[in-house]
C-alpha cells in the first residue's frame, strides 16, 4: 500500500535522466512545483531545448548524477538506464520515479487535478493509468461547470 504525499519542491534539485515526451511532461509538472531541474540525456525534444529554467546537460546518465538531487526522475526509453538511475537513487536513499518499469522506483506520480485552493490527485497505484485519467478529466470537466 502506498502512502499519499504532497511534497514541497521550491528550490529543490532534481535530477531528470531522459528527455522525450515523458520526461518533458514530468519536466514541465516539476517546473510548476517550483523545483531546479537538471535534465540529463544525449538528445532533448524541441520542447525542453525550449524551457529556460533549467539546466541541460546533453549526454548519458553516469552514476554520480544524482548526487545533491533531492529527487531523481529515470524517464528514457532504455529499462537498464531506468533501473541503473533507481538504483543509484535507492543507494542515495533518494526519491525516485521511474517510468519504465514503475516498481523500480520509490514513488508513482498520480494524475492530478487543480482547481482554485484545491488539488487532487488520483492512483490507482498504477494498476490502471488510463482510469486514473479518465477519473481526472472527469472530474475537471465537472468543476468547470
Amino acid at each position: 500500500m502506498r502512502y499519499p504525499l504532497f511534497l514541497e519542491l521550491t528550490g529543490q534539485p532534481v535530477v531528470v535522466v531522459g528527455a522525450g515526451k515523458v520526461a518533458t511532461r514530468k519536466v514541465r509538472t516539476l517546473l510548476a512545483a517550483g523545483a531546479k531541474v537538471t535534465i540529463i540525456a544525449p538528445v532533448a525534444t524541441p520542447a525542453l531545448r525550449r524551457l529556460k529554467k533549467i539546466k541541460l546537460i546533453c549526454r548519458r546518465y553516469q552514476t554520480g548524477d544524482l548526487r545533491g538531487a533531492r529527487l531523481a526522475v529515470a524517464a528514457t526509453d532504455d529499462l537498464a538506464v531506468n533501473r541503473k538511475v533507481c538504483a543509484e537513487a535507492q543507494r542515495r536513499r533518494q526519491l525516485v520515479n521511474c517510468a519504465a518499469p514503475p516498481d523500480a522506483g520509490n514513488f508513482i506520480v498520480p494524475a492530478i487535478v487543480r482547481h482554485g485552493a484545491f488539488t487532487i490527485a488520483i492512483s490507482t497505484g498504477g494498476a490502471s493509468p488510463s482510469a486514473a485519467k479518465a477519473l481526472r478529466q472527469k472530474l475537471e470537466r465537472s468543476l468547470q461547470k
